[in-house]
């Protein structure tokens, strides 16, 4: 996959989805959305494509990090109903075995959340997996897991995301300056900012920071980002026409 990646974001608890605010999830409430009539999932991931072509969705199991549960069998149901979607799955996996499971029911990709694991043996045994991003929690200046997991960057995947959960559902912008501290760690890993996101504008600066991609989920659900904002930053400019000399 190259260039910029828009990859919107649903939320799952209690079997539908809910809209995440700031990271404090008692009092995540059901999603209101312009694109769905309601707050089930295969609605809202019809209306999100009905928005964008996006060719990838990132779903967070709030039940399953939460230790009530899991929509496994929803996720599934998901990958049957848009088979041409990569899904992103945080389960909340923290032990091998339950990370093995998962990607041997090829559900998605496996998303190792910081904030769930206790130690790097997880990442370490997955090493070389290509189907593995870790996400990089982060709630406020805390960081949420492992100190090792953040410091250790030899052992990340080539997929990072860098998860402001205080930003999430919020108006403040990208955590610019993580990003640019996650970067100085490891120039060589792609790089996916999550949480703040407002506009277009926003989009744009991530492009110049050299972000690989945003997960978006607000700024999409209540119209402040449109069909044309996310065409016009999906698609790469124009080449310049190649000069002909002198006529």
């Amino acid at each position: 996959m190259t260039g910029f990646q828009l990859i919107p974001v649903i939320d799952l608890m209690g079997g539908i989805v809910v809209h995440a605010r700031a990271g404090e999830r008692a009092r995540y409430e059901p999603l209101r959305s312009r694109l769905a009539d309601g707050s089930e999932a295969v609605d809202i991931v019809r209306g999100l494509l009905g928005l964008h072509p996006f060719d990838t969705v990132y779903i967070a199991d709030l039940d399953a990090i939460q230790r009530r549960g899991d929509h496994f069998p929803l996720i599934d149901r998901l990958r049957a109903e848009f088979p041409n979607l990569e899904l992103w799955v945080d389960g909340g996996f923290e032990e091998l075995g339950t990370c093995r499971r998962f990607l041997g029911a090829g559900l998605g990709e496996l998303v190792l959340g910081s904030e769930s694991q206790r130690d790097t043996g997880v990442l370490e045994a997955l090493g070389g997996e290509r189907r593995l991003v870790l996400s990089l929690d982060f709630k406020g200046e805390e960081r949420l897991g492992p100190g090792a997991l953040f410091e250790r960057p030899e052992l990340w995947p080539e997929r990072v995301i860098v998860m402001t959960l205080a930003r999430v559902g919020g108006a403040t912008g990208p955590d610019l300056a993580r990003l640019a501290a996650i970067r100085a760690l490891a120039p060589d890993r792609r790089l996916f900012a999550a949480g703040g996101v407002r506009d277009q504008d926003d989009l744009k600066t991530l492009v110049v920071a050299d972000a690989a991609g945003v997960l978006l989920a607000s700024a999409l659900h209540d119209g402040r980002l449109t069909a044309d904002d996310l065409t016009a930053i999906s698609s790469p400019p124009p080449c310049p026409p190649l000069s002909r000399g002198r006529e």
